[in-house]
């Protein structure tokens, strides 16, 4: 195979200025939230008066503004727009699904970059032309997403791949919103005076730096890909390091359903299959392989006839450390246990308990709210309304436990982890997903014997694994 032309130094492309500076974007933010909110009352108004079709009408002109404004601002503030598309948020059941349906544009279809600007990002980035670096670059794009575009393409030995394209500035418009987010932290001391802001800021900066450099994010797939390559029923595509730059991520192409698809051609054993498939990738690779992708959305998942489930989008990956996943085992079997002094024993250790501590039989029953899946040793189904309800008790200072949450600080190895477990609640959610999950956690908490045909299936190849940490 031809190897690609090396990378050449790229100039400056001026992105700063096609996305928007940073007051300009903060203040588009603090525009739509100014009018969401006045017309949110007016909305209250009409309601009253003509009933609940005024006030759907109200959140469907609300959840398109928002399409329009994150859709052209890309960056940060989009990834926040799409993790909201699928996230249970505690609203009236009526007005979630307006969100829901007019959300999901964010997911795989923003608006497109012209796909001019985009070769031109894959010239920068070869020092050629895109029809030499590959045999044939279509140039419809595949997917839209919250920093890159997905075209699909050809090697010259006629591999079928996809390339992630980075949009022209989008680094400078995710430092943008990274400042914007910093002006708004000082808020959360009024609600969580124990939160140590920093370096949780820290954190989610350096996460979103490595979002932006697709030869990290390559690094971080190439992890995964080698830690399930072969597995029966996890697939994860394939990386062409050499044809990898900072701002082009070339990958295996995968035939598949996408989420919605498979949502509506899936039958029960279908969908639960595919959930406990999803819950085995997430959580396993915690507690095995102590690596985890901090990005779970239904963009991210493709459904081939095979059964198997594909991941894909590894710019959002984290690795634990060892001490990180003994607490967060240890707190688990605290709240399985109903033990209130070891969780708040691990919970001091870890870093959430700087201060005061709560009192801890209210600790213990705010924890396991959010770990109710795992409660006991019998089937459990998820819905979306336990998904709503732990994101409100869990973060909204109106559910009860504002004591709980003054007190609490959340470490930066953390931050990632409340993302993913409010984005697999909803996921699997959606999924009406079944299983005894106890029993499959303590497959990967203590090496338990398989409680599930898949995994059974997949107990060989995890025994001879490599990668076990």
């Amino acid at each position: 195979m031809p190897s690609p032309p090396p990378r050449r130094p790229r100039p400056d492309d001026g992105g700063a200025n096609q996305l928007g500076s940073r007051v300009q974007r903060g203040a588009s933010i603090a525009r739509l939230s100014a009018s969401t909110g006045a017309g949110f009352l007016a909305s209250r108004v009409r309601g009253l008066r003509d009933g609940e079709a005024a006030e759907q009408r109200f959140h469907a002109e609300t959840a398109e503004k928002i399409v329009e404004l994150l859709g052209s601002m890309k960056g940060a503030a989009m990834k926040l727009g799409q993790i909201a598309s699928f996230v249970d948020l505690d609203l009236p059941p009526e007005v979630q699904q307006t969100y829901r349906d007019v959300l999901a544009d964010l997911r795989d279809a923003a608006p497109p970059v012209d796909s001019d600007a985009i070769a031109e990002v894959i010239r920068d980035e070869f020092g050629a032309p895109v029809d030499d670096v590959f045999a044939h670059w279509d140039r419809e794009p595949l997917a839209s997403a919250s920093i890159g575009q997905v075209h699909r393409a050809r090697l010259h030995d006629g591999t079928a791949v996809v390339t992630k394209v980075q949009y022209p500035g989008v680094a400078e418009a995710v430092e943008s919103d990274l400042a914007n987010a910093e002006a708004f932290a000082p808020l959360s001391k009024v609600f969580s005076p124990n939160l140590q802001i920093r370096p949780l800021m820290d954190e989610l900066r350096e996460r979103l730096v490595d979002e932006l450099d697709y030869q990290r994010e390559a690094q971080y797939q190439e992890a995964f890909f080698s830690r399930y390559d072969g597995h029966p029923f996890i697939r994860v595509p394939r990386v062409y390091a050499e044809y990898c730059r900072p701002r082009v991520l070339v990958s295996e192409y995968v035939e598949g359903r996408d989420f919605d698809e498979m949502l509506a051609t899936s039958d029960e054993a279908g969908r639960r299959r595919y959930g406990e498939i999803i819950y085995r990738f997430v959580f396993g690779s915690i507690n095995r392989f102590r690596i985890f992708n901090g990005d779970p959305h239904p963009g991210n998942y493709l459904f081939p006839a095979s059964g198997e489930v594909v991941f894909l989008d590894f710019g959002s990956v984290k690795m634990f450390r060892r001490e990180t996943r003994a607490h967060l085992q240890k707190q688990l079997g605290a709240v399985i246990d109903g033990d209130a002094d070891t969780l708040v024993e691990s919970l001091r250790e870890a870093g959430f308990l700087p201060g005061g501590v709560p009192d801890p039989q209210k600790l213990l029953t705010w924890f396991r709210i959010g770990q109710e899946p795992i409660l006991q040793d019998r089937e459990w189904t998820y819905t979306p309304e336990f998904a709503r309800d732990v994101n409100r008790l869990t973060s909204d200072p109106r559910g009860g436990y504002l004591d709980i949450i003054r007190l609490l600080n959340l470490p930066p190895d953390y931050l990632l982890l409340n993302r993913i477990q409010w984005g697999v609640n909803s996921i699997l959610g959606m999924l009406g997903a079944r299983a005894n999950w106890q029993r499959i956690g303590r497959e990967f908490w203590e090496g338990a014997e398989p409680a599930t045909a898949l995994g059974r299936e997949e107990r060989p190849f995890i025994d001879a694994s490599p990668f076990l940490a």
